[in-house]
């Protein structure tokens, strides 16, 4: 929310409380007050463009000043109509909406990452050749695994911002939770990244980490906790899974959106959330074997990543994931698994390599039983070293950049409704203290 949105909700505020308070200061002052909030109005769409949380400021000026206009053509000593007072009750009424329509901020703003390096980015949409789409119903349709590639970038490089999402032109009616036209100015979120800018000189060769988002999360969604993590010396790619992501681009342009298919006999989708599993980690298996083969990366990256050490992190579903992909990829030298629930065979799986988890704080998250044994199943059988980690104050989506779309104030209602008072911004700086700790070994980590 700009400073000029700011002035304009509170001028538009300030002029309808006046209307009702005291209407003949209102009426005084209106000579002023109207052109000035036209002319706002106009600047503020000139400059930024429409956004739907302005619709009950303007029906709330409009109101009002019909209300300054009918109170005008009345003597000042003149008896009060019923007609006046519903008028100004309705207009009371209409300060509300035009309140609460701004508990989402049109533009979120993202912390900039901590680390000492500038970030630089890259999208890259594969299509794996070997395994049909199952999520649709032709045959001929191939796997796509769409993954951005957050990196140390050379500081004195310039670049275009990178986009928060793929098809902000044309979103569909719902992206996770939230319907699509609430996202209308994500387009204007800095991310704090820059596209296509060359990876810093620092180093000859940098540690990569494979991030896999929550069960139907965009990868934007995490460019918070990614792009700080990136800002402190490792490659991040992340993977957006299609048809199960809210929204993603495929590599011929398609945008595609959520197909699950939920089975009947499976009440608590256990089975398809284990099929899902599957897939997902044959998604990150077939990014590492992309890595290996020459020039994938175009000539940014390819030949700046250090294929021989490879991590797998994940939040939610995608913390499964990446324990799945650990177990089940040789290649991968460490996995951590942020607040996330274990499905299918996985808890009896015996991890041979570095595992961390880390989650929320299990008085405000309170995680399900399944969560609580099959991380502890899985941290018992393994026989390699394996950590645990609660954040206190932090709840599932703080590790989200999803708080950021909140106002601060209904924020705060929210965190002490659901938890997460700790907030996102210090939540994704505690976990990737957590991240670059656990992995400086393992990933040897510069």
């Amino acid at each position: 929310m700009s400073t000029l949105d700011v002035v304009l909700v509170l001028a538009t505020l300030a002029f309808a409380v006046t209307a009702i308070a005291a209407p003949l200061r209102a009426r005084r002052i209106s000579s002023v007050a109207v052109p000035g909030l036209v002319a706002a109005g106009v600047t503020q769409h000139l400059i930024e463009g429409f956004y739907w949380q302005f619709a009950p400021t303007y029906l709330l000026f409009g109101a009002t000043v019909g209300l300054v206009v009918r109170q005008s053509k009345r003597r000042v000593d003149g008896p009060r109509s019923r007609w006046l007072t519903s008028a100004r009750v309705g207009v009371g009424f209409l300060t509300l909406p035009a309140v609460l329509a701004w508990s989402l901020v049109p533009v979120p703003a993202l912390p900039r990452p901590s680390g000492p390096y500038a970030v630089g980015t890259e999208i890259f949409r594969w299509v794996d050749r070997d395994r049909p789409e199952p999520a649709t119903d032709s045959v001929e349709d191939r796997r796509n695994v769409v993954v951005q590639a957050w990196y140390p970038a050379d500081p004195a490089a310039k670049g275009r911002s990178s986009p928060y999402l793929d098809g902000l032109d044309r979103l569909p009616k719902q992206v996770s939770l939230l319907p699509g036209y609430l996202m209308r100015g994500y387009h204007r979120i800095d991310t704090h990244t820059r596209l296509d800018v060359p990876v810093s000189p620092d180093h000859e060769r940098w540690p990569v980490v494979l991030f896999s988002p929550g069960y139907g999360a965009p990868r934007g969604f995490y460019t918070g906790l990614i792009a700080d993590l990136a800002s402190r010396g490792i490659v991040v790619l992340a993977v957006d899974h299609p048809y199960e992501v809210a929204v993603t681009e495929l590599a011929d342009g398609t945008l595609a959106t959520p197909r699950p298919h939920f089975l009947d006999d499976d009440p608590d989708q256990s089975r398809y959330m284990s099929g899902q599993l599957d897939v997902r980690a044959a998604d990150l298996r077939f990014v590492v074997d992309q890595l290996q083969r020459p020039n994938t990366l175009g000539p940014s990256l390819s030949d700046r990543l250090d294929t021989g050490h490879i991590a797998a992190v994940g939040h939610s579903f995608g913390g499964a994931a990446a324990a799945a992909a650990l177990a089940g990829d040789h290649r991968l030298m460490a996995a951590a698994n942020i607040d996330g629930t274990l499905y299918g065979t996985l808890p009896q799986q015996s991890l041979t390599k570095p595992f961390l988890l880390v989650q929320s704080d299990y008085a405000e998250t309170e995680h399900y039983e399944q969560f609580l044994e099959g991380n502890g199943s899985l941290l018992a059988r393994s026989t390699a070293p394996v950590f645990r980690h609660e954040i206190s104050e932090a709840n599932h989506y703080s590790f989200t950049d999803a708080p950021q779309f909140l106002a601060e104030p209904v924020r705060f209602l929210v965190a002490q409704l659901i938890g997460g008072s700790r907030g996102p911004r210090e939540t994704q700086r505690v976990t990737n203290d957590l991240l670059t700790a656990f992995l400086r070994e393992p990933l040897s980590v510069p």
